[in-house]
C-alpha cells in the first residue's frame, strides 16, 4: 500500500506542478467570473458525472459563502433540477440536456462555464454551441485535450493531465481558488 500511495502522489504532484502553466488562464477567467457578478449578470454551470457535482458545488460556494463571507452571487447549476433534466432527456434528446435550459435561462452576457474531463460529451458541444449564439461569455475547464471544444470556449483552462481522477483533482483545486478569489473581492459588506 504505501508503494501505491508514493506512486501516486508522484504522479499528482508532478501534475499539480504542471498546473502552474494555467495561471494567466485562471487569473482572466476568475475576473471575467468578477465582471459578471459585478455588472448583475449570472453564471450557468454543467457537466457530467462527477463535473455535474463539481457545477453544483461550485454554484453553492458562490450563491453562498466560500469560508466565511455570504457571497449573494448569482450562479446556477444546470445539472441540478432531475425532472428538468429528464423531461429533456425524456421528450427531446439527452444532448440537449444543457443548451434547452441555456435558451430558457441565458442572457447576453451571462457566463456559461463548462466542466469536463475530456470535453467530448455531446450535451457540452452542444451547450457550448447555444451560448455562443445566444451572446454568452462560454468558460471551459477541461482536461488536457479539448479538441471537441475548439473555438467553443471564450476562455479556458486545462488540466494539464491524461488520469481522469488527477484532472478532477485539479479541477478541484482550481475550482476552489477561483471561489477564494471572487468571495475575497465581492464578498458583501
Amino acid at each position: 500500500m504505501k508503494k501505491y500511495i508514493e506512486e501516486n502522489f508522484e504522479t499528482i504532484k508532478q501534475d499539480f506542478e504542471n498546473l502552474k502553466s494555467q495561471a494567466n488562464s485562471i487569473e482572466k477567467v476568475t475576473q471575467i467570473l468578477i465582471e459578471t457578478f459585478q455588472k448583475g449578470n449570472k453564471v450557468l454551470f454543467c457537466g457530467n458525472g462527477g463535473s455535474a457535482s463539481d457545477c453544483e458545488h461550485m454554484s453553492a460556494e458562490l450563491v453562498g459563502k466560500f469560508k466565511a463571507k455570504k457571497n449573494l452571487l448569482s450562479a446556477i447549476s444546470l445539472c441540478s433540477n432531475t425532472s428538468i433534466l429528464t423531461s429533456i432527456s425524456n421528450d427531446f434528446d439527452y444532448s440537449e440536456i444543457f443548451s434547452t435550459q441555456i435558451e430558457a435561462l441565458g442572457k447576453k452576457e451571462d457566463v456559461l462555464f463548462a466542466i469536463s474531463t475530456s470535453a467530448k460529451s455531446k450535451n457540452i458541444v452542444k451547450a457550448l454551441k447555444k451560448a455562443k449564439e445566444k451572446g454568452l461569455i462560454t468558460i471551459g475547464l477541461f482536461g488536457q485535450n479539448d479538441n471537441d471544444c475548439e473555438g467553443l470556449c471564450d476562455y479556458k483552462i486545462n488540466a494539464p493531465s491524461k488520469s481522469t481522477p488527477n484532472i478532477q483533482q485539479m479541477h478541484l483545486a482550481i475550482e476552489h481558488l477561483i471561489c477564494e478569489i471572487i468571495e475575497n473581492k465581492t464578498s458583501q459588506k
